[in-house]
């Protein structure tokens, strides 16, 4: 079984351009109804409306961190929000977690009574790769929000506060502060070796009769990314070899590899010739 866990990088701010103030209880009538009636609104959007993914060290070709900024300052589930009242409860946060963690849980049945739940455990932070992610990560995120960009705004560090600094501090801060992005998965892989569980081919589970499985579980490691997307791939492909269709032709599509001298943009791009920020061309003058 896998996982993303992240936790929130939060900033007061000295500006009131959150959300905050909708928190309170008189305007849900005006969030309902104006979502309800006009498809607009605060209620007509998550406000996870920007975000990145980035590589945690120059050791990974690929992003493996990623990042969602949110426009107020709160717990996953609406409670304790935070800003500071001297702030009139303004506040913004990232949220971070590590996409690829090679970090594996497990999950195992503890009766044979249906009702009594299985025993779920994710491990997390168990690896010395996924405690390197998260130190770099939060690390990362707050180089990040301590841009200047991010001045006129900042009234400082919420959570986890100055107080956390080293890296055993800001494991400690995750170990304790983490939640997770409600991603489990991996816990039937599709695939043909002696540790699969689900036969990639007909979605049947190997050795039975009748039972399929097609969600999140088939996966056989965690995506890089939020998983809902390829839960609509896996289902997509799986009715069609449940109702026989032809299934289409793959697609070898290109995607950007750091260190490989692959361009940004697609051939014949004229921002291919700009330098990349943060790099040097090798034909480019001395200052």
């Amino acid at each position: 079984m896998q996982d993303h866990l992240e936790v929130y990088i939060q900033h007061a701010s000295k500006q009131p351009v959150s959300i905050a103030p909708w928190l309170k209880h008189r305007h849900k009538p005006r969030i309902g109804a104006e979502w309800m009636f006009l498809r607009r609104g605060v209620g007509a959007s998550n406000h996870f409306e920007a975000g990145g993914f980035v590589r945690s060290n120059d050791r990974v070709d690929y992003p493996n961190l990623m990042f969602h900024f949110l426009p107020i300052a709160i717990r996953y589930d609406g409670s304790k929000p935070a800003g500071g009242e001297e702030n009139g409860g303004h506040g913004y946060q990232v949220h971070i977690g590590p996409m690829y963690s090679d970090v594996r849980g497990s999950l195992k049945i503890r009766s044979r009574d249906p009702r009594e739940h299985p025993a779920l455990r994710f491990n997390y932070l168990s690896t010395e790769n996924d405690r390197r992610e998260w130190i770099e990560m939060v690390r990362a995120a707050r180089d990040i929000l301590e841009q200047p960009a991010f001045s006129a705004f900042s009234a400082g560090e919420i959570s986890p506060g100055p107080g956390v600094q080293t890296d055993q501090e800001i494991l400690d801060w995750v170990a304790q502060d983490a939640e997770t992005a409600l991603h489990p998965s991996c816990t039937a892989k599709m695939g043909t070796d002696d540790a699969s569980v689900v036969d990639p081919a007909t979605m049947r589970v190997h050795g039975t009769q009748g039972l399929r499985v097609v969600d999140a579980s088939v996966f056989p490691y965690v995506t890089n990314g939020n998983i809902y997307a390829p839960v609509m791939m896996v289902a997509e492909k799986a009715a069609d070899l449940i109702a026989g269709n032809t299934p289409l032709a793959p697609l070898d599509v290109p995607f950007y590899r750091h260190g490989t001298g692959m361009p940004l943009w697609p051939e014949g791009d004229p921002r291919n010739a700009a330098p990349v920020p943060g790099t040097v061309r090798a034909d480019a003058e001395p200052s």
